[in-house]
C-alpha cells in the first residue's frame, strides 16, 4: 500500500516536458501578452501591413538576380514561397484565393498569357489540403520539400499552358521547362525558410493574441 502511494506521488510530481525551450517560451508568452493588450483594430492593421509589406517585398525580389540567388539565370519563385507560407495553416479556399491574387499581380509584372494565377491558385489549394490532412510538420525539411514539389507543379502547369496556347514549338517549350523547373525548385526550396518562418512566427502570435 505504501509503495502505491509513493508511486502515485512521483507520478503527480513528474513535470510535463515541453519541446520549446523555457527562454523561448517565456519570450513568446511576453510577446503574446503584449499583442493582447493592443487595440484589436490596431493589431489587425499591423497584421495587414505585414501581409501587404511581405507581398510587396516578394514582388520586388521577383525580377532581381542577386548573388547567391540565381542558378542558370533563374531566381527563386518568391511569390510561390509566400503562397505556401500563407496556405500551410489555412483552409484550402483561402490558399487558392491568395494564390490567384498573387498570380494576377505577377501577370501584371510579366505577361498575362500564360497566366500565373492558375498555377499559384492550385498551389495554394493543394497546400491547404495537405494541412487539412496533417501530412506536414513545421520544420526546415518539410517546408523545403513542400516548396520544391509545388515549384515543380507550378512550372509544369505553366508549361502546359504554353503548349495549349500553341504559341511556340514543343521543342522550345521542353527546353525551357528543363532549364527552369529544377533550378527554380532547388532555389525556392532553399530560400523558403527565409520567408516562411518569420511570417509563420508573426501569424502565430497574432492568433494567440486574439484568443480570449
Amino acid at each position: 500500500m505504501n509503495f502505491k502511494n509513493v508511486l502515485r506521488r512521483r507520478i503527480r510530481r513528474k513535470p510535463r516536458k515541453s519541446s520549446m525551450p523555457k527562454s523561448k517560451r517565456r519570450r513568446f508568452e511576453r510577446q503574446r501578452k503584449s499583442l493582447s493588450s493592443w487595440d484589436p483594430r490596431l493589431r489587425q492593421l499591423l497584421d495587414w501591413s505585414v501581409i501587404i509589406g511581405s507581398v510587396l517585398i516578394c514582388l520586388m525580389l521577383l525580377p532581381s538576380r542577386l548573388p547567391g540567388m540565381q542558378l542558370l539565370g533563374i531566381a527563386p519563385n518568391w511569390l510561390l514561397i509566400w503562397v505556401v507560407a500563407w496556405s500551410v495553416k489555412r483552409p484550402a479556399l483561402q490558399g487558392a484565393f491568395a494564390g490567384i491574387i498573387l498570380g494576377l499581380l505577377q501577370d501584371g509584372m510579366t505577361s498575362p498569357e500564360p497566366t500565373h494565377a492558375l498555377s499559384l491558385g492550385i498551389v495554394g489549394l493543394l497546400t491547404g489540403l495537405f494541412q487539412k490532412q496533417r501530412f506536414i510538420q513545421e520544420d526546415f525539411i518539410s517546408i523545403a520539400l513542400i516548396v520544391f514539389g509545388m515549384s515543380v507543379l507550378s512550372e509544369t502547369i505553366f508549361a502546359s499552358q504554353m503548349i495549349w496556347m500553341s504559341n511556340r514549338h514543343l521543342e522550345s517549350i521542353w527546353t525551357y521547362y528543363q532549364k527552369v523547373v529544377l533550378a527554380s525548385a532547388i532555389l525556392s526550396s532553399l530560400w523558403a525558410p527565409v520567408v516562411y518562418f518569420p511570417l509563420n512566427n508573426w501569424w502565430q502570435k497574432v492568433k494567440l493574441a486574439e484568443q480570449p
